[in-house]
């Protein structure tokens, strides 16, 4: 009789414990369903998202807790009973998590911008990113945050691989980028076209597939104190999908209004539990970009004369090619993406998580065509014969093409426990960019026959000597110039305890150690004057570098009153290259009228190490100087002649940050942030301008040059839920204005250009193109305004951005009158200000289908400039219309670039694209 009674209990007892499909749906007080918010049983690692719909569904035992998270929303538990529904209502306010935890969490609905946090915060879900239409998670940020700016470069080269972007104008080196909290690898690329972000490096975001995001949170402020280096401008932290208990499936196909850059591609997010207490969420993302090409085209007046050129080659080559060959606009791109995010329970009280990411990425573009006037057969006979039948007749150029793989992974393991209050968690994070290029359709000019052997397969040296026979050459036309590679290794530290209802304190440790490599050329892209387009990088200034660092930090926040937070932070970090920095920050908030008030402010300041890139970069580099192309130099800060010529021993920047700022949310459905912003950078970075010593050459060098200030004003407003007919309006308007952004102080050129004299004197390393590219190239204010209309199983979305103007000071300006002189810096080259428009339509077929049609720039608005003239002599010197005209020739390589300059542009050239995604969840 016991064994029965035993067994029935204990087949009682594993009914009651099993795990059973818990199903639900959350919403708001006024019934509208919250997606996106975090579901965990309590005490493990399991949990998910809702979906749009706000349901869920997840694995739970009887008697074990439930816990919903939102961002903005008080933090609900519902203990599992014999029900297998439970419906959750939360509330605004109260209790919600902040960016001030080492791994920052919101939600995919929340407000844009935390009203009640300390610090200007912008959350993003995957929902508004994938809402933009957008190919890329940067483009994707380029319409959704005013502050955040990014836009492909005119000239890509290697910058193709990526594209420069920045918060509050301040360079990618100046935003550091987290992935669950963990700091995310550099690319291996450092900017070197004169084109904004020259001189910088920054991680590629670009390769982080959007499917695999749960949401975004930008950090609007300088974190040095709390992350280390990269982090005066402040941010971005990248929180992945843990979901477990649906997938998706997405298909996407675009193109755009002129019919070429056709984009395909396919996604597949997916989750599952591992054991009783472990999930993985998993995410494989393939893309393809075609060639969308944008050149101008040229007029024969303005082609005659180049190069020696006659009015008859030119007027028959541009018969044939109207736009001199040249392509240029967005380059053809394939991508493959994948990422995996997960974790379990070791313990009760101890959790283990991972995650990893690997992209690869291969782009095709293009170097400026060699018009056969420009790289001339009678000149070069074997070019003839290279590319053509070997007659003159058959030369019609040849355009250098520009192939760059990319291979980019990170990996976080650690472990988090709890034990008496305090909270640990260590961790190891490695990540690595590596990037290979391969120049094809151009010649190395300093080929020759000096051997006799009937073939010009032998190399000189300056000057050139070129072969008479052509009709047997065999020259090489396709070369390696190597590339670049970097990678890191961090390990982590962090510790953290409530020590009472006011006093909270975090303390830890970081060590980094980074490594970079230049990967030499084969000796043909090299030698002589190597490669055409594309020099590669020589034996000599190829190799490995490495460096540490060491950190520790003390956080202590205490609330004087549930209304008055006051926290500090004070951080120490050594460098094995530069020495030391002690850097602080101290943040405040105070709420007023039931928490519907909130004043924040905080002052700190923050230190940017140089770069690995920056130090060890040489090489040399093909760039613009009016319409020629010439070959320059880079040389390295510890090179033997950056110390000839006294270019100082690059050291860290330094920073100082004030902010001042006021949240409002007088009712629910409302909100409201404005935040100041007040930077200051001593001792920034810069490439230079290119300095010529005479007889030792041009050359290039990185140097802490200037000091910068840059203030402004963020703002984010929202109001939704708003009833209009049967359906729901939600509108917002965001914006950044950049007040200051400029120099401030001399310029520091270095003793060997302060030294020069005669024609050579008067040279700096900092001039007004240079400055133009870092404080005016990117839009003086940018303002979105959208809105969403959900009816029925429709949601239609309009959102406008205005861009703002921006300004490019371009070299050698010149008129038609060679007797008048110009100084650069008396004219300038104005983007105007734009409003582009995107209209998205969404259409839910079923519980599981969902058809969306994103209409980008829906008014094919394109870039538009005009010159300016700062001075009354540059007045009258473009009041002369022939004047006028070659100075557009000058910026636009005698107009081979149409809406834009070689300088750049403030936004995408490509007109209206259309975009279809058909989104399947299972």
């Amino acid at each position: 009789m016991k064994k029965v009674i035993l067994f029935l209990f204990l087949t009682h007892a594993s009914f009651l414990f099993a795990q059973k499909e818990i199903t639900g749906k959350v919403t708001e007080n006024s019934g509208t369903a919250l997606p996106g918010v975090n579901v965990l049983v309590k005490g493990t690692s399991v949990g998910v998202s809702t979906d749009f719909e706000g349901s869920f569904k997840i694995e739970a035992k009887e008697g074990e807790t439930l816990v919903f998270s939102y961002l903005g929303f008080g933090t609900v538990e519902k203990m599992v009973d014999q029900g297998n529904v439970i419906d959750v209502i939360m509330s605004d306010g109260g209790g919600g998590q902040v960016l001030e935890d080492v791994t920052i969490v919101g939600s995919r609905a929340a407000p844009r911008s935390n009203v009640t946090s300390a610090l200007p915060i912008d959350v993003l879900s995957s929902k508004d990113l994938v809402s933009t239409g957008q190919n890329t998670f940067d483009k994707a940020l380029q319409y959704k945050i005013p502050s955040f700016n990014t836009v492909q470069t005119p000239v890509n080269d290697a910058t193709s691989l990526l594209d420069p972007y920045e918060i509050r104008n301040m360079g990618p080196s100046r935003t550091l980028i987290l992935i669950n909290g963990k700091r995310k690898n550099m690319s291996a690329l450092v900017y070197t076209q004169t084109s904004p972000g020259r001189g910088e490096t920054g991680a590629d975001i670009s390769a982080i597939p959007t499917d695999a995001i749960e949401k975004v949170e930008i950090l609007r402020d300088g974190a040095s104190a709390q992350y280390g280096s990269d982090a005066i401008a402040g941010v971005m932290n990248i929180i992945l999908k843990k979901n477990t208990t649906f997938g998706s499936a997405t298909l996407r196909t675009g193109i755009t209004s002129e019919g070429d850059g056709e984009m395909y591609g396919i996604s597949l997010n997916n989750g599952s539990t591992v054991g009783q207490k472990g999930f993985i969420n998993y995410t494989v993302d393939f893309s393809k970009v075609n060639l969308a090409n944008r050149p101008g085209i040229l007029n024969v007046a303005d082609e005659v004369g180049f190069w020696g050129a006659t009015e008859t080659e030119v007027k028959t080559f541009l018969d044939k090619r109207p736009d001199g060959g040249n392509v240029n606009g967005s380059p053809e791109t394939a991508a493959a993406k994948f990422l995996i995010n997960g974790g379990s329970d070791v313990s009760e009280n101890t959790q283990f998580y991972y995650n990893a990411a690997y992209v690869y990425k291969k782009v095709n573009s293009f170097a400026n065509y060699r018009a056969p006037y420009w790289r001339s057969a009678s000149s070069m006979p074997y070019l003839s014969s290279l590319y053509g039948n070997g007659t003159l007749a058959s030369y019609e150029g040849y355009g250098p093409t520009f192939i760059g793989d990319l291979n980019d992974y990170n990996a976080t393991l650690g472990f988090k426990s709890k034990m008496n209050g305090w909270i640990t968690d260590v961790s190891l994070t490695t990540g690595g960019n590596s990037q290979t290029y391969t120049v094809t359709d151009s010649q190395n000019r300093s080929y020759t026959d000096t051997n006799g052997n009937g073939r010009q397969d032998d190399f000189v040296t300056e000057p050139f000597i070129y072969a008479a026979d052509p009709n047997v050459y065999t020259g090489q036309t396709n070369f390696k110039p190597g590339g670049t590679t970097f990678n890191h290794y961090v390990g982590n530290l962090d510790i953290s305890k409530v020590l009472s209802d006011e006093i909270s304190i975090g303390f830890g440790s970081e060590f980094r150690s980074e490594n970079f490599e230049i990967l030499a050329g084969d000796e043909a892209s090299y030698i002589g004057s190597g490669a055409d387009s594309f020099q590669g990088n020589r034996p000599e200034n190829s190799g490995k570098f490495n460096r540490y660092n060491l950190g520790f930090y003390f956080d202590v926040a205490y609330d004087v009153t549930k209304d008055f937070l006051v926290n500090g932070t004070v951080r120490y970090e050594n460098y094995s290259d530069f020495g030391d920095a002690t850097v602080w920050k101290l943040s405040s908030r105070y709420k007023l009228w039931g928490d519907k008030l909130t004043f924040r402010g905080s002052a700190s300041t923050g230190f940017r190490a140089p770069s690995l890139h920056q130090i060890y970069t040489e090489k040399s580099q093909s760039t613009f100087s009016g319409t020629n192309i010439v070959v320059t130099g880079i040389t390295s800060n510890v090179s033997t002649t950056a110390r000839r010529i006294g270019v100082p021993k690059l050291t860290s920047e330094k920073s100082t940050n004030y902010t001042l700022g006021i949240g409002f949310k007088p009712v629910k459905n409302f909100n409201l942030t404005v935040d100041y912003y007040n930077i200051k950078v001593t001792d920034r970075i810069v490439l230079g301008n290119l300095i010529d010593f005479g007889a030792t050459g041009q050359q290039a060098f990185f140097v802490n040059a200037i000091d910068s200030r840059t203030e402004g004003i963020d703002f984010v407003a929202g109001y939704r839920n708003i009833m209009l007919g049967s359906g729901k309006l939600a509108l917002n308007l965001s914006g950044n204005y950049t007040t200051v952004n400029r120099t401030a102080g001399t310029i520091r050129n270095p003793a060997g250009v302060q030294n020069l004299t005669g024609t050579l004197a008067g040279q700096s390393v900092f001039n007004s193109t240079q400055n133009a590219l870092m404080f005016t190239s990117r839009p003086k204010f940018k303002y979105i305004f959208g809105g969403d209309y959900e009816i029925n199983k429709f949601i239609f979305s309009l959102n406008n951005t205005v861009f703002g103007p921006t300004k490019f000071n371009n070299n050698d300006y010149s008129s038609t009158d060679t007797a008048v002189d110009i100084r650069t810096n008396d004219l300038r080259t104005v983007f105007l200000t734009k409003l582009v428009t995107d209209l998205g339509i969404s259409y839910s077929a079923s519980e599981k289908l969902t058809l969306s049609l994103n209409v980008n720039n829906l008014l094919n608005v394109l870039p538009e400039y005009k010159i300016e003239a700062n001075t009354p002599e540059a007045q009258a010197l473009i009041d002369n219309p022939a004047n006028l005209k070659r100075i557009q020739q000058n910026i636009t390589f005698n107009g081979r670039y149409s809406q834009m300059t070689y300088d750049g542009y403030h936004f995408s050239q490509l007109g209206t694209m259309f975009n279809l995604s058909l989104n399947y969840k299972f």
